[in-house]
This record gives structure tokens, C-alpha cells and sequence, in this order.
């Protein structure tokens, strides 16, 4: 009998051609519900099992079905050919995203077994067979946790499935249990807190703590970094190792275990934070003792559930969502925690306060980040009270939830953070600096700016003093500076061929992010600008400090004014006259708007007394109109020859071309009588001339000439008391339709599509819809979660993903970048730096709208907005 073990939590993918006996193996050995069958779902789609056609859409219902399952925690079964690598794909990423172990049953049958029992033709099955023993061996490779290959019917029939938990499921284990916080090498301490818990210390015969017990029976669960900075690493380890081998004791793994793993490997890593003197200490001790601790550490687990899932312990905490999975994220987050890529005035990582979010019914102890004293946050507790800092050594007794904590003998090593905050200094008596002043430190130099979204963002100083060029001689007066638009995070590249971007990909990222609904909003062909807008001037004096009877004011996405003086009061009296019209002034309880929005046309006037839409558009001509006469000459006289000599039969020497289409004899090149002229660089040479032709309608577009000025505003941001941003989604769209309504003729109303993530239907009628958006000539659309406040496992997600239609992308990269080399070597773009900079960004932004609404000093508002600018420097592609 051969016993197959499949973690009670796992996706379990039987493989193996048609005829090899998979579904007779599922209905034995599984239940009903816990089997998805590909025929099945062909049945439930198209009414007919052997229904090919029907494939694509069986496999999204499976699929989309084997996500609810796992999400829920439920063993889940996929009964398909699976025998291709690309049909295994879709379901190794599916398992990643819900952190669950994968295994593989493969019924590699003889042919003729499989032949006889199939429903197909003897070819299928051969050519399933033949594909299955390329991958077989590569499955291990793929992801697969488990692999079981069975190769006879007889193998088939011995199979027997035990259905195993995994090594951090101790719900079993009811305690009671002492938690106990990082010890870091301090071993007196240690021995100090167990004995005020009631554990009684086993000594060898030099007086050295062993282990210990506890007479009624408790369990300690250590919860990571015992070693490193403190006097005693071996000695601690030594007390653990022996609790723990004595059962009387568990222990998951630490940041510095892992590290220090590494180093007495050999590995690469860094000898800091404490690492040297543990190094030093475990150096002294015997060969043997130092192979049992290194196995000790090495073999710890990430996190445990105990007392039947109703305590989860793991060094630096974890969300709900990782509690009993298996993965290389959840073991990192169980370790490290999750940080914003940000560094603290002190050097160290910014970190993601997850605990603030909790709302898991589990209790979730952990330690890692150092905290002054053990405090309850929604039902977890830090328990690192920085002993080896001259803090505390601090224990948990559950269930009974009672702190006990032992003080350090002394500071062992000096923390880079103060484990307590110095006092705060007396308040000076000196004039208190008036709201509105503004000095030039405030924004220069390297600079941490502490924001609600995303905590500390660092401004280097380099890009402070770029933003303080843009301030001071192109920007509009400081008083109207109160908040500038973040750049908008680009789609990940499609792997579709002939498209760079398309929505599936933005789609993905959101659901990855535990995102349930977005919308999609058209991208207008404009300038980004924001709107600040007073009912009266008396408001705008009022709020802004504006004169001369000024209304608000109109700027780029830099900072700088957008129209002229006389051009921008028109509008703003138009739009101030629309926000009453609509009843927004006292329905919102306020006599001020920002708005975040677009001004059209693309190609605007410049401020200069005079200029007009004709001068615009002659800017846009001459960026766009050269490329666009070269690309149409060059294309059009190639493809005209090649047509007219391939009609006469005349044999062309290709290589005495322009270089638009390659010689028959090139590398790549289609195969064919060298000299002639192949159908395909025919083809070729036609596409490149039509490609011209679609560049220079796409600037076309955007050239605007004689068209009015109007404003599309898509986002409302602030007014008195509130900062809109961060209202669904819904809500501004529909507020802003009414603004659109009280003056059409300036106001241009932004469409939209909900998408729900989690229906593959809703995501299809989503791309569709974007696919017709650009297909009409539009600039493409950007997604937004319905919900701006949502938050996904590493932290706030991004505001918005653009997704830009093929059309424009030719503005971007040139009239011929859809040609597959071009596509494939713009397929290498990075998007990481620009993605955390639409996020800082955004922060940024948010902070200083808080900020303004809450009535801080302008100085304050600025060193925000300032950020927004200085972090425009950043070195990152322009064309993402």
C-alpha cells in the first residue's frame, strides 16, 4: 500500500493524459465538493463535457471556484489533464496567492491502458502521455511541495491518502501557555521571569539552567530572537533547546535566528545588530553544542495556531488572512513584518502598523518591534518590552491575559532608537511664528515628512532643492499651493500579443490586494490640474488669504498656473456658479472646493497676453508633426515600391531598401527565394505605413485648434472640515455628474465602468469597455478601487493604475513600437520605482489636504506639497 500525505490545507492537482483513471482516483479518495472537474465545468458552460470549445470559459470557472475555496481555507482538488506547463501555470499563481501548499498525483499509465479507457482518439492520448514525461520531472521546479507518481493500475489501486496537518497547526494544544517576549542573550533575566511564573530551572552539574517545568503543567512559547546583543547566547539557547526537547517548551523562528543561521554557515550577511557578539560567545563553546544549536534555529517554524486557532504566535505578528498558511510571504511577514520601504530618522525600516487593522478573532502575540510597555491593540500584543535595551524581559500567561515582567540588570547594548522617547521640551516663551510665514528651511535639505497613509516619506535633499527652484520662480502664490497630484502608477506590462498595457493586468493587482470592486475612469486628452474654488472672495480671503477679489486658482500638476489672469477668473466665476447651481455649497457645508481634474484642450494657450488655442496647438505640431511626415514619407515610398515590383515580378534587392523591411536571407527573416519579395515583407512594409498613419492621427488629436477650454474634473479632494479623497468612489462620480449638469458647456462629465473582481463576466465587460474606449481614439483609463481607503497585505493600495489604449502609447514610444522586437524589448520596462513613487506621492498629497482642512500653518501644508515636487526628481522613466 502506498500512503500519498496531503496537507489538510493544499491545492491537489491529479495529473495524467484522458483514460489514466482520474476522476474514477477522485470520487475514492475525495468528496464530492472537494473536486473540481474540468469536464464538469466544460458540462456546466456548454452543456457538453467533450465541448473543447468550450475550455477557455470551463477553466475561468474552475478557477475562479478553486479561489473561493482556498480563500475559505478548504482542500481543493483539480481533476484536469494538467500535463502542459502553461495549463499548471494559472494554478501554481493560485495557490501562491492564497499561500497554500501544492501537490501533485500523477497517473502516469501505460498507453495502452490509457488508449483503452479513453473517450479520445489514440493521438490525443499519445500526445498527452509524450507531455506529460517532459514536465513530469520538472514539477518539483514548479512549486509543487509534494510529487507522487503512480505508474500501474495495481499502484493506482494500493493508493491510500492521508490527509496530514501542517507543522504550524498546534490547535491541538490548549495550553496553558506562558508567552514569552525577545530575550536577545539575556539569560539571568530569563531564568528571573521563569522563576516569577512558577517554572522550576533543571541545572547540570556546573549550576548551568538546562531546562525547566512547570508543576502545573504550562507550556513557555518563545517567540524568536533569543539570541544576538545580549551576554548569554549560548546560555539561552541551551535553556531553550531544552525546554523545548523536553516538551515543556515551543519556540518560532526570530529575524536575528535566521540570520545568525547564516553566518555560522558561512552565508553572505551582515555582522551587525549583535550578530558579532553572538558569533563570539557561540565560538567558545564546544563543536557539538554549536552544530545542535545551529540545527535548533535552523529548524524552527514561521508561526504557530494554538488552542484551537484561537492563539496564533509568530515573532513579528501576522495578519489574518496568513494564520495556518504556507508560503515564503507568510513566513517573511511572520519574521519581519511588512514596512514601507521607508527609513526612520534613525535609519531604520518604517513598518506598516498591521495590528491597528486587525480584526482576526485569534489573539495574535509577537515581538520584534521593540515598545516601552505590553499594550492590547485589537486583540494582539507586542511583547518585545526591549530588555537587552535596559527595558524588561515581559512574559503573557493565557488565557488568564496577565502580564509578568522582570526589569534588564542594565543596558547590554545601546538601541539606535531610544526604547522610551526623550521628554518633551518645555514650550518657549519666544513669539510663536505667524501662520503664514514661510521660510526657505521648511522645505530644503533631506527631509522625512510623517504621513497618515504611508508614516515617514524621505525627500532627499538633491530633489528638495529642485522643488524649491519650481517654487520660487514658476509656481503660483504660496497660498494656493495646498495640495499637487501624485503621477499615476503604470499597468504591468501585458504579455499579450501585440498590446503593452490592457486592464486584466490592473484588474489582477487590485484582487491580489484583496481589492473587491474598481472603477474604471476614461483618461482625458489634457492637463492634469487642480481646481481650488471659493464660493465669493470674501471665502477666498477668508480661507486662502486671496486679494484682489480672486476666486481660487487653477495649477498644473507642478505647481504652475495653468491659464492666464483674465481667461482663468472666467472659468473659475463658470465653476464657482456651478457648484451652486448643483446645491454642492450647503449641501457639503462649505464655501471652498479642491477638485482634482482635467483642463482640455491638451495643447493649451500659454499665459502671455494674446496667446490662443492656435499658438497651443502649434506646440503640439512641432513636437509631433516632424516625426510624423518622416515616418509617412519613409513608410509609404517603401511600401509603394515593394507593392509595384512584386505586382511585375521584378526580383528587389531588399537590402537596398531604407531598412524598413529586412532581406530575405536576414536573420528571422520569412523563408523564400533569396532577392525575391515575399508576401509577408509586403505585409510588413503596409503595416509600418499604417502605423505612421495611426501616429500622426493620434497627435492629431491632441493638437486642439480653435477648441474651447473646458474642465473635466474626475476626483473630489477637500472643502470645509473634510478631505473627500478618500469617500467611495460612487459617491464623488455621482456629486460630480451634478456639477457636470449645472454647466455643460464648460464641465465635461468623466465615464466610467464598476468592475467586480471576483466575476470573471463583470472583468470581461470591464476590458470590453476600455477596448471600446480606445478604439474610438480616447487616451485609455485609469482603475481606481471603489473603495480609496482600501488596504492590501503590504499597506495602502495604489490610488489608481493607468491603462493607456495602443493609439496613444504610439505618443509615448514611437509610431512602430507594436512591431514585436520593439514590443518585446519595451516588455523589459521596470515599473517598481515609478509605482512606489505614485504611492509617496499620494501620501504626500493626502497629508498636506489633511493638513490644509485642518487648519496647521501654511509652512506645514507646504513641506508636504513641497514633497510632491521635490519627489518629480526622481530618476525614473518618463514614459511609464
Amino acid at each position: 500500500m502506498t500512503t500519498l500525505r496531503i496537507p489538510e490545507l493544499s491545492l491537489v492537482l491529479l495529473v495524467g493524459a484522458s483514460g489514466s483513471g482520474k476522476s474514477t482516483f477522485a470520487a475514492r479518495h475525495f468528496a464530492p465538493t472537494e473536486v473540481l472537474s474540468s469536464d464538469v465545468f466544460r458540462a456546466l458552460v456548454a452543456d457538453d463535457r467533450d465541448d473543447q470549445g468550450a475550455t477557455a470559459d470551463a477553466f475561468d470557472g474552475l478557477h475562479h471556484l478553486a479561489g473561493l475555496r482556498l480563500r475559505r481555507g478548504r482542500l481543493t482538488v483539480v481533476d484536469a489533464t494538467n500535463t502542459q506547463p502553461a495549463a499548471r501555470a494559472s494554478l501554481v499563481a493560485l495557490a501562491r496567492e492564497h499561500d497554500v501548499l501544492l501537490v501533485a498525483i500523477v497517473l502516469d499509465l501505460p498507453g495502452s491502458v490509457c488508449t483503452e479507457r479513453s473517450r479520445f482518439d489514440a493521438s490525443v492520448v499519445r500526445r498527452q502521455r509524450d507531455e506529460l514525461r517532459r514536465s513530469v520531472r520538472k514539477l518539483k521546479a514548479e512549486g509543487f511541495r509534494a510529487v507522487y507518481v503512480l505508474s500501474t493500475p495495481q499502484d493506482v489501486d494500493a493508493a491510500r491518502i492521508e490527509r496530514t496537518r501542517s507543522y504550524n497547526d498546534l490547535r491541538a494544544l490548549t495550553g496553558p501557555f506562558d508567552l514569552i517576549g525577545d530575550v536577545h542573550g539575556c539569560l539571568d533575566e530569563l531564568c528571573a521571569l521563569l522563576t516569577s511564573l512558577g517554572w522550576l530551572l533543571v541545572r547540570d552539574g556546573g549550576g548551568a539552567a538546562v531546562s525547566a517545568r512547570h508543576p502545573e503543567g504550562r507550556t513557555a512559547v518563545f517567540l524568536g530572537d533569543l539570541v544576538d546583543r545580549g551576554p548569554a547566547t549560548p546560555g539561552v539557547l541551551r535553556l531553550a533547546m531544552g525546554m523545548v526537547a523536553a516538551g515543556s517548551a515551543l519556540a518560532v523562528a526570530g529575524n536575528h535566528e535566521v540570520k545568525l543561521v547564516r553566518a555560522l554557515r558561512g552565508r553572505d550577511v551582515k555582522i551587525s545588530h549583535g550578530r558579532a557578539e553572538s558569533l563570539a560567545q557561540l565560538g567558545a563553546e564546544p563543536a557539538e553544542f554549536m552544530a545542535a544549536a545551529t540545527e535548533f534555529m535552523d529548524g524552527l517554524i514561521g508561526h504557530y495556531l494554538l488552542d484551537g486557532g484561537r492563539l496564533v504566535v509568530a515573532h513579528a505578528g501576522l495578519r489574518e488572512r496568513f494564520h495556518g498558511r504556507a508560503s515564503k510571504r507568510v513566513r517573511e511577514f511572520a519574521l519581519y513584518g511588512e514596512t514601507s520601504g521607508e527609513t526612520d530618522e534613525y535609519g531604520l525600516p518604517v513598518r506598516y502598523p498591521w495590528a491597528l487593522e486587525y480584526r482576526g478573532a485569534a489573539t495574535v502575540a509577537y515581538g520584534h518591534t521593540p515598545v516601552p510597555d505590553a499594550e492590547w491593540v485589537n486583540n494582539t500584543i507586542c511583547l518585545d518590552t526591549g530588555c537587552v535595551f535596559g527595558g524588561a524581559l515581559t512574559a503573557l500567561r493565557y488565557p488568564e491575559r496577565e502580564l509578568v515582567s522582570v526589569p534588564a540588570a542594565k543596558v547590554w547594548f545601546e538601541p539606535i532608537r531610544p526604547l522610551r522617547p526623550a521628554p518633551a521640551p518645555e514650550p518657549t516663551r519666544e513669539p510663536t511664528r505667524p501662520a503664514d510665514e514661510l521660510a526657505v528651511t521648511d522645505v530644503l535639505g533631506k527631509r522625512a515628512v510623517t504621513t497618515a497613509l504611508l508614516g515617514r516619506v524621505t525627500v532627499p535633499a538633491t530633489h528638495s532643492a529642485a522643488a524649491l527652484e519650481v517654487l520660487s520662480r514658476f509656481a503660483v502664490h504660496p497660498r494656493w499651493l495646498v495640495y499637487l497630484p501624485p503621477t499615476m502608477a503604470p499597468v504591468a506590462t501585458s504579455a499579450d500579443p501585440g498590446l503593452l498595457e490592457r486592464p486584466v493586468e490592473a484588474f489582477e493587482a487590485y484582487a491580489r490586494d484583496g481589492v473587491d470592486e474598481v472603477v474604471l475612469q476614461a483618461k482625458h486628452m489634457g492637463s492634469r490640474a487642480v481646481a481650488m474654488i471659493c464660493r465669493d472672495a470674501g471665502a477666498a480671503a477668508r480661507m486662502f488669504g486671496a486679494t484682489d477679489g480672486e476666486l481660487g486658482a487653477l495649477v498644473s500638476r507642478t505647481g504652475r498656473r495653468l491659464l492666464s489672469g483674465p481667461s482663468e477668473a472666467t472659468l473659475l466665476g463658470r465653476l464657482a456658479a456651478a457648484v451652486d447651481g448643483a446645491g454642492l455649497w450647503d449641501e457639503l457645508g462649505t464655501d471652498w472646493l479642491v477638485l482634482d481634474a482635467e483642463l482640455l484642450p491638451w495643447a493649451l494657450p500659454t499665459n502671455r497676453p494674446g496667446a490662443t488655442n492656435r499658438r497651443g496647438a502649434g506646440l503640439v505640431e512641432r513636437q509631433y508633426a516632424p516625426v510624423a511626415a518622416a515616418a509617412l514619407a519613409d513608410t509609404a515610398a517603401v511600401a509603394e515600391v515593394l507593392a509595384s515590383a512584386a505586382a511585375r515580378g521584378v526580383p528587389v534587392d531588399l537590402a537596398a531598401t531604407v531598412g524598413s523591411v529586412p532581406p530575405t536571407d536576414a536573420p528571422g527573416a520569412p523563408s523564400g527565394r533569396a532577392g525575391s519579395v515575399p508576401a509577408t515583407d509586403l505585409a510588413t512594409a503596409t503595416a509600418r505605413a499604417d502605423d505612421a498613419q495611426a501616429f500622426d492621427a493620434a497627435w492629431r488629436r491632441y493638437a486642439g485648434a480653435g477648441e474651447p477650454v473646458r474642465l473635466a474634473p474626475f476626483c473630489m479632494l477637500a472643502g470645509t472640515g473634510e478631505v473627500y479623497a478618500q469617500r467611495p468612489i460612487d459617491w464623488q462620480l455621482r456629486t460630480l455628474d451634478r456639477l457636470v449638469a449645472a454647466d455643460p458647456s464648460l464641465l465635461v462629465r468623466t465615464d466610467r465602468c464598476h468592475v467586480t473582481l471576483e466575476d470573471a463576466t463583470s472583468r470581461e465587460a470591464g476590458t470590453h469597455w476600455w477596448q471600446t474606449l480606445v478604439d474610438a481614439g480616447a487616451e485609455g483609463a485609469v482603475v481606481k478601487p471603489a473603495d480609496p481607503s482600501a488596504r492590501g497585505p503590504k499597506g495602502p493600495v495604489q490610488p489608481g493604475i493607468k491603462v493607456r489604449g495602443p493609439d496613444y502609447l504610439r505618443l509615448v514610444y514611437g509610431p512602430h513600437y507594436r512591431e514585436p522586437a520593439n514590443l518585446e524589448r519595451l516588455r523589459q520596462r521596470e515599473i517598481g520605482r515609478k509605482r512606489s513613487l505614485a504611492l509617496r506621492e499620494y501620501a504626500l498629497g493626502l497629508e498636506a489636504l489633511h493638513r490644509f482642512v485642518t487648519g496647521e500653518p501654511l509652512w506645514r501644508v507646504h513641506e508636504a506639497v513641497a514633497g510632491v515636487l521635490a519627489l518629480e526628481s526622481e530618476p525614473v522613466d518618463p514614459r511609464l
